[in-house]
């Protein structure tokens, strides 16, 4: 008979081409603590292999939860058999010790199809998956409950970020219903995280340093640790930062921490949105709804035009890295001034003092305004002469082309371009000698850039962006939740995170031949 216990919240799905690889990734996945596995039988070249992988497993890890996959080549899967077979595969994984199976809706409502077979011996989880997009779900689900089943999983693909609320919706709309919704792609990732938050039966992860088995899927220990999926939630607020891309974000893990460091009920999630999608975008958050966002590349000046009020110095600036929801409105405002001010006020008095800003962007934009305003005579440079004289004019500074800046001397040089960033770390803005005694860096990926080695071998002092990007997450957390910022838990996350990353890097380099 089928365990009445609960599922796991969290499933690791393993799709291995090989059944002693398969065993591999699932004694590693048990090892490491992880009781709620799919086994992909569909990967295997003849899918009755997977068999004895299960018992072997099963006597093994006896607590351990399998779910049974073998899904049909015509529904994106990899086996190249009848339904018949399917199902017969399915029965034999139950007997084998399988506790539940996923059968794709087009076999289970078929013909003369033997889902009854199953009933009382496994969870059924009746599935549905459009690699396209995100259809009309109302008939889906309609269609969907037709067939009697233990749970329904809906997966889509999400082109535009309010498919994540049109997907999760459906567990509003059917409360009662055993529901898993999920949404591909990264621009679907934050259904993966909200999906069980939102009452869902359980969401997926990839197996510890590999690829998963769908696009989006991220490693357990994330879904866990990070967003904390498995704890019970009652009405938690959500935050989060929008970008393009967004997957190198280190936000979620610094605010996510520091949500946990003040017990604060909430998450924060990463939302990719394309420069053309901030419209639909905020129709999500409306209706999620969001209590308040980062706002990084590309969109701190286009965001502007959505917001109901930003505050003079912001509105001067022309770019927003913060929005907040108050009495029912968006307010912007920009907390790279603090990120930049901060760090510096720390280690020379700034009114009169000669400051270089490299860069024209966003982030130059705010260096510029917020040290003009602290009495610094600023000159600007950048690759860009013409916007470089754009922004010099605003902020009545002096241009410079690069050639112009290096031939000069400055108590402090602020770098705010991408240049030196991952994956690009041999990059450095400047060719010759380092034009001031003070360098702030406003990369922080890496930690140590070519630009800060070079000041230090040249015996300047330096300021790693890590500085900036912590001062301003830390006044964004406060907006954001009236708590004061935990900044040493903030900067352990920041660490975490950006080790992590340059891990991953340095193991993606290697699988690719040392390409990116």
């Amino acid at each position: 008979m089928i365990s009445r216990a609960p599922l796991p919240k969290i499933c690791i799905a393993l799709g291995l081409p090989d059944a002693s690889r398969l065993l591999e990734h699932a004694r590693r996945e048990a090892d490491a603590g992880e009781r709620f596995l799919e086994f992909r039988l569909d990967y295997l070249p003849r899918p009755e292999d997977g068999l004895p992988v299960i018992r072997k497993f099963l006597e093994l890890y006896p607590d351990a939860t399998l779910l049974a996959t073998c899904r049909r080549h015509q529904n994106h899967g990899r086996f190249n058999g009848s339904i018949e077979e399917e199902f017969r595969i399915l029965g034999a994984a139950v007997d084998a010790g399988a506790r539940a199976v996923d059968v794709e809706i087009e076999s289970a409502e078929a013909p003369l199809a033997p889902l009854h077979l199953l009933e009382g011996k496994a969870h059924i989880i009746v599935s549905y998956h459009n690699y396209e997009g995100t259809p009309a779900l109302d008939p889906l689900m309609k269609r969907m409950l037709r067939v009697p089943a233990s749970a329904y999983k809906i997966v889509t693909t999400a082109r535009k970020p309010s498919d994540n609320l049109r997907v999760l919706s459906l567990a509003r709309s059917y409360p009662k219903t055993p529901l898993i919704l999920l949404a591909m792609t990264e621009m679907g990732f934050p259904t993966r995280v909200l999906c069980p938050v939102f009452g869902g039966v359980y969401t997926y992860a990839a197996p510890s340093m590999t690829e998963g088995t769908a696009a989006g899927q991220v490693m357990a220990r994330v879904l866990r640790n990070l967003y904390r999926v498995d704890r019970p939630w009652k009405s938690p607020k959500f935050f989060g930062v929008i970008a393009d891309p967004v997957r190198h974000s280190i936000s979620p893990a610094v605010h996510n921490r520091a949500l946990q460091a003040r017990r604060v009920e909430a998450l924060y999630l990463p939302f990719l949105v394309s420069p053309l999608q901030l419209k639909d975008f905020f129709s999500l958050a409306e209706k999620l709804p969001l209590a308040g966002f980062s706002v990084t590349i590309p969109h701190k000046h286009r965001i502007i035009r959505y917001l109901d009020s930003i505050d003079p110095l912001t509105k001067r600036i022309g770019a927003v890295n913060t929005v907040f929801r108050k009495a029912g409105r968006w307010r912007g405002t920009n907390t790279d001034t603090d990120g930049i001010l901060v760090p510096l006020q720390k280690r020379i008095r700034l009114n009169k003092a000669s400051v270089l800003i490299a860069g024209n962007g966003g982030t130059a934009r705010s260096a510029a305004f917020t040290l003009k305003n602290a009495g610094a005579s600023l000159s600007i440079t950048g690759r860009n002469i013409d916007r470089v004289r754009a922004l010099a004019k605003l902020v009545d500074a002096e241009a410079l082309t690069l050639e112009q800046a290096e031939a000069r001397f400055f108590d402090v040089l602020i770098h705010a371009t991408p240049v030196g960033m991952w994956p690009h770390t041999e990059n450095c803005l400047f060719h010759n000698a380092i034009p001031a005694s003070l360098v702030f860096d406003l990369v922080y990926t890496p930690q140590e850039t070519l630009l800060l080695k070079r000041a230090a071998a040249e015996g300047r002092k330096a300021i790693p962006g890590l500085e900036m990007f912590l001062e301003q997450a830390a006044r964004q957390f406060e907006i954001f939740t009236g708590e004061t910022a935990p900044r040493a838990a903030m900067e352990r996350a920041a660490l975490e995170a950006l080790q992590e990353q340059e891990e991953m890097l340095r193991l993606h380099q290697g699988r690719h031949g040392g390409h990116l």
